[in-house]
């Protein structure tokens, strides 16, 4: 094994952004397909010391059982991955499922939370050892959770520590996973816009572990247009009077999204980043709707009402029509390689840098594409050289 190889423990292992991923790094690294969509595959990055695409191995969790073959078939007869990969690339999904365990889901909220902590740090440890990686990196990319109740324990770290002594269940199933990466000392990515990863308090237990941090809520397609498009107008001097949209997609993210109260954290991300761009509030209804009949593909129709000299309105539409899972899984392996240079230049807490890559950005109320992509680039280019980092537990 090599000595710069290293660990991908994602949750959520089976999924279909899970599966595109571990099939696209693959395919990549084999020359089986090219590197279009990884940031981190343009020659600004080439000299960044990221661990090379062959070195990446993957475990993870799932309370979905369905073996990744299955679903690699599946996203292929869907027109989401080439028709031939799965079989080429078969050897590989077998190799990472014998790293898949049963996940934790809301259904085992009953048990201590300190049990299920411990299990999961179980679990990555059992992985990192069985593979000998040299660092973990916990990539969350599960289905969106509803918001958790307010909690004192959510802002202070003495205060989650003895709510979880006292097995009080305030953390939803993604946030214990993600304390119990901190806790270990693995570093840890929300692709989600769960709101149960983003409390204050995880933030300081990275700053306290000396791990990084990144989320949250992969930038993936509208969003992604808003904020490409929404500083053109600003820099026009062109006042945006609303903004409003309209989602429709399906498979798993589209039930996932029905419920409403999952939804809400979804909602919040996308309408963020308006306000922060312009600089006033702009009128600006989102709507999300599950139709089963689109599969792994999803369309944003975006209607923009804006105001020019004198007063004059004119209006702005777009309609993006996109696979959620091919455009997710490449940032997925942009945001491993890059967490773990981070690690290994012994950087910690939430990483205003990986902004680029997300809607709800941590650490940073820069929301401007072109901005954030600056900040990325300026970020890499200075990193210094990497720490003897251990892993709490290493031999």
């Amino acid at each position: 094994m090599p000595a710069d190889t290293t660990g991908i423990w994602l949750i959520g292992a089976r999924g279909s952004v899970a599966t595109t991923t571990l099939i696209g790094a693959a395919a990549v690294a084999r020359g089986l397909a090219p590197p279009t969509g990884l940031v981190t595959e343009l020659p600004l990055f080439a000299g960044a010391g990221l661990p090379p695409l062959e070195n990446l191995v993957f475990g993870g969790h799932d309370s979905v059982t369905r073996p990744l073959t299955e679903r690699a078939v599946a996203l292929a007869d869907g027109g989401v991955i080439p028709h031939e990969l799965p079989e080429a690339l078969s050897d590989h999904l077998e190799a990472i499922e014998r790293n898949v365990c049963v996940g934790i889901s809301l259904h085992d909220l009953s048990r201590p939370p300190l049990e299920l902590i411990r299990q999961v740090q179980a679990d990555i440890d059992g992985f990192r050892r069985r593979t000998g990686v040299g660092r973990v990196i916990v990539v969350n990319v599960s289905s969106t959770e509803a918001p958790p109740p307010p909690d004192p324990a959510h802002e202070r770290l003495d205060a989650l520590e003895l709510a979880l002594e006292e097995g009080r269940a305030v953390l939803t199933p993604t946030a214990l996973y993600a304390y119990a990466a901190l806790d270990a000392g693995h570093p840890f990515v929300d692709f989600t816009p769960s709101l149960g990863n983003r409390l204050p308090v995880l933030f300081s237990l990275a700053q306290a572990r000396g791990v990084p941090y990144a989320g949250s809520d992969g930038k993936t397609g509208e969003t992604l247009m808003k904020t490409a498009i929404a500083p053109a107008f600003a820099a026009r001097a062109l006042r945006v009077r609303s903004w409003s949209g309209t989602n429709l997609l399906g498979g798993g993210d589209g039930a996932t999204l029905a419920d409403p109260y999952a939804a809400a954290s979804k909602l919040e991300s996308k309408l963020a980043c308006l306000e922060a761009i312009l600089g006033y509030p702009v009128e600006g209804p989102v709507t999300i709707e599950n139709v089963p009949d689109l599969g792994e593909w999803k369309t944003a129709w975006d209607n923009i009402s804006f105001e020019g000299f004198l007063g004059t309105r004119m209006r702005m539409q777009f309609t993006w029509e996109g696979c959620d899972s091919a455009l997710a899984a490449p940032l997925v392996l942009d945001l491993a390689r890059l967490m773990a240079r981070a690690h290994a230049a012994g950087e910690s807490g939430p990483l205003a840098p990986l902004a680029f890559f997300f809607k709800s950005p941590v650490a940073t109320d820069e929301h401007r594409l072109e901005a954030q992509f600056a900040l990325l680039a300026d970020w890499v280019t200075r990193l210094p050289a990497a720490k003897g980092t251990a892993v709490k537990g290493a031999a």
